[in-house]
């Protein structure tokens, strides 16, 4: 355990000697585990300030130190799957002195970004791509003639995704040298589901195979292991064998070693150093611990897979809990009120049950929840056959992660005019979580996929009018809302009624359209119109498709300016649905959009990502004035 009881040990005699990668290579083990405990304190010390992915860093140090141990990177190839593990390789790659700036504006990115350094080989925050980008650069590497190991270090959450699935099917056939460094944490953020999760884990839990394993190591460790590597290798894959039959990956053309204790420096090593000496693909499975280091992270991993800052470094306690009630929470009271009067109901969710707000709903209807793992697309199209039959499946999914589904919410639902209810979390800019993670693009993705629904509320009472319509209108809807707690925007609680706006406040010369969390926005800007002597009314639209048309045409006769508030982006967003309604009546009319811009947002403090791209009252009514 590397915390105690009282304090942190704030010694860092170890990594104060390492400035460059290669600085590993001279250790010795016993150093690289010293080396190891001074990162935990350092990270656990770094995200107690700043919030981050605690539990799966402090999960892959040892893991981390080995293969900078193994591996060269001014030649090899390192790549993540995916990017949030990376704290330590960052911490070992020229990053240390950065370390107390992860997402935080300006600093480093809590995930691997290019252009962050030169050992960021590949950009990953969505599970499932480093096989296959891995693959690319391997292939890439035999055109040139060249010689340099290409590993690809892969969670065994986003093994089972489909594109990792799909470039399992390739790496024999398409080159002799590949590494796969399998972290096996039996982890995704909540514990990991569905049959491959059951194979691996079996691998982990063979009581025979790994006495067997374990006794042969002690005695290759006793020889010169170097020499005898090959050989024990092969005995051990015999050994598998018997006990276990034919890996799956042995039936891809991959050879398998494991699984690896990877907290074992020395094992770790000498795996790693085996997998170089073959010449065709390899995966070595290491088995490491979630959160290891950090009591309360061990206890209870998921809970710690991303900390919010403030936390104490000994109890893991907060000082302080947030008041009020999330979108996320809200949404998951919500659907197990509907679920208790409609049996039709079922849940679906993506690795993302905490979330999403729906464990509630897993431990009251477990039947009807289904967590699909790192597969949003199996989910959309598992969801199509659900509501074929006749049930009402509700997938609630980061909007994030909802991108990878948009081709099966084409062909497989609305084309087949099936009923299914996509629930996007984390809907708008996140914050520090950054590009990969903001929900900005999901209004663009679904409002061009005709006879879909797409709504957003404005406070817990229209989430909860809205779910309830989406179950019963014909054909499939979106309802989106943001990261964190509802606002307290004080508007009637009218009843939603389809494809129609609410109107908050009239007025005369400016309308404001705004849609969910932006209306609190609208109604601040209205007031602040008002003290300027411009009488403007707000507009709750609620509906992003359908329009309410009928309103917005009464407006245009009168109004000079419209005004559009969406947390999302305005290339295709809510503002041009609006705008291109009024050029359909010929109107000189002005449309004033605000959004966020045609670029990916930075990460950063939400507040300060609004005031850098002009989303704040004061910077809107200077605009406007």
């Amino acid at each position: 355990m590397c915390v105690p009881n009282k304090k942190l040990n704030y010694m860092t005699k170890i990594l104060d000697k390492i400035n460059k990668p290669e600085d590993v290579k001279s250790l010795s083990v016993e150093e690289m585990y010293a080396l190891s405990s001074e990162i935990r304190t350092l990270m656990i010390d770094t995200i107690s300030k700043t919030g981050g992915h605690l539990a799966p860093n402090l999960g892959v140090v040892e893991m981390t130190v080995a293969l900078l141990a193994c591996f060269d990177l001014s030649e090899d190839k390192l790549l993540w799957d995916v990017g949030h593990q990376t704290y330590v390789y960052k911490i070992l790659t020229e990053r240390k002195d950065r370390i107390g700036t992860i997402r935080q504006y300006k600093g480093l990115s809590g995930f691997q970004k290019r252009c962050e350094s030169k050992y960021d080989l590949f950009g990953a925050g969505h599970a499932g791509t480093a096989l296959s980008a891995g693959l690319g650069v391997a292939v890439e590497r035999d055109l040139s003639g060249r010689k340099e190991e290409v590993v690809a270090i892969v969670g065994d959450a986003a093994l089972c995704n489909g594109i990792s699935l799909e470039a399992l099917n390739s790496i024999a056939t398409t080159t002799k040298k590949f590494i796969i460094v399998l972290n096996d944490n039996e982890m995704s953020i909540c514990e990991n589901v569905g049959s491959f999760s059951r194979y691996l884990g079996a691998l982990l839990a063979s009581s025979k195979y790994n006495k067997v394993k374990s006794r042969a190591e002690d005695a290759a460790k006793s020889m010169k292991m170097g020499r005898f590597r090959k050989i024990y290798y092969k005995v051990e894959e015999s050994v598998k064998n018997f006990f276990l039959g034919s890996s799956f990956f042995e039936e891809l053309g991959i050879r398998y070693i494991g699984p690896v204790d990877g907290h074992d420096i020395s094992a770790l090593i000498e795996a790693f150093e085996s997998a170089k000496k073959w010449d065709r693909p390899i995966v070595i499975h290491v088995a490491t611990e979630k959160g290891r280091g950090f009591k309360p992270a061990e206890v209870a991993p998921e809970n710690w897979h991303g900390a919010s800052p403030g936390f104490d470094i000994v109890t893991g306690e907060y000082a302080k809990k947030s008041s009020g009630i999330s979108y996320s929470q809200a949404f998951g009271n919500a659907l197990c009120e509907l679920a208790r009067e409609n049996d039709d109901v079922v849940a679906i969710t993506a690795a993302m049950a905490s979330g999403t707000g729906l464990m509630d709903f897993s431990k009251e209807f477990p039947k009807r929840f289904f967590d699909v793992g790192i597969c949003e697309g199996h989910g959309a199209v598992f969801a199509a056959g659900l509501a074929s039959q006749g049930k009402i499946p509700v997938f609630a999914v980061y909007s994030t992660f909802a991108q990878r589904l948009i081709d099966c919410v084409y062909h497989d639902i609305c084309l087949q005019k099936l009923k299914v209810i996509f629930c996007l979390d984390r809907a708008g800019v996140v914050g520090d979580d950054g590009p990969t993670h903001h929900g900005v693009f999901d209004i663009p993705m679904f409002k061009t996929v005709p006879g879909l629904t797409i709504m957003q509320p404005a406070n817990e009472f229209e989430l909860k009018q809205m779910l309830r319509l989406a179950t019963e209108i014909s054909g499939s809807s979106v309802l989106r809302y943001p990261r964190g707690v509802i606002g307290d925007v004080e508007i009637a609680d009218d009843a939603v009624e389809y494809g129609k706006a609410q109107v908050i406040k009239k007025g005369s010369k400016q309308q404001i359209w705004a849609i969910g969390d932006m209306v609190e926005l609208a109604v601040d800007l209205a007031e602040k119109l008002n003290e300027k002597g411009i009488e403007a009314g707000v507009v709750n639209a609620r509906f992003i498709k359908p329009l309410d048309t009928e309103l917005l045409t009464k407006q245009i006769a009168d109004a000079d300016r419209i005004i559009t508030l969406e947390n999302g982006a305005l290339t295709g967003g809510f503002g041009e649905s609006i705008e291109v309604e009024v050029g359909k009546h010929n109107s000189t009319m002005s449309v004033s959009k605000y959004g966020w811009p045609d670029e990916f947002i930075e990460h950063g403090p939400i507040d300060k990502l609004k005031e850098i791209h002009g989303l704040t009252v004061d910077s809107i009514l200077k605009d406007i004035l």
